[in-house]
């Protein structure tokens, strides 16, 4: 079993920045992906930006240029550093993670987009923007 728990949300002002930061518990796989969803009132849930365990990143056009993630893999931590926040960020954040069959190549950013392979996730971060 994987446990996921997520802190660092909060409201700020458009400009302003939060770091989110997601801890992993439990199983280690060999091959894995990890990400942030985000989820605002009345609408899907969506791919924020997603990492292969290898290191390769994929993040969801909006945010490019304004968040970066990485992972810490001596702490078992993923972290959601977000800049230049827009009113239109705001949601309820949620952490990820898909374990892969330990055979292959390790993922990429690309593949780990796909919100189908999370089979593991977390209770979410309300991250507040305002105008």
């Amino acid at each position: 079993q994987v446990q996921l728990v997520e802190s660092g949300g909060g409201s700020v002002q458009a400009g302003g920045s939060l770091r989110l930061s997601c801890v992993a518990s439990g199983y280690t796989y060999s091959r894995y992906c990890m990400g942030w969803f985000r989820q605002a009132p009345g609408k899907e849930r969506e791919g924020v930006a997603v990492i292969g365990n290898g290191g390769s990143t994929s993040y969801t056009e909006s945010v490019k240029g304004r968040f970066t993630l990485s992972l810490d893999k001596t702490k078992n931590t993923l972290y959601l550093q977000m800049n230049s926040l827009k009113p239109e960020d705001t949601g309820r954040y949620y952490c990820a993670k898909a374990g892969l069959q330990p055979l292959g190549r390790l993922p990429s950013g690309d593949y780990c987009a796909s919100a189908q392979l999370y089979d593991h996730w977390g209770q979410g971060a309300q991250v507040t923007v305002s105008s």
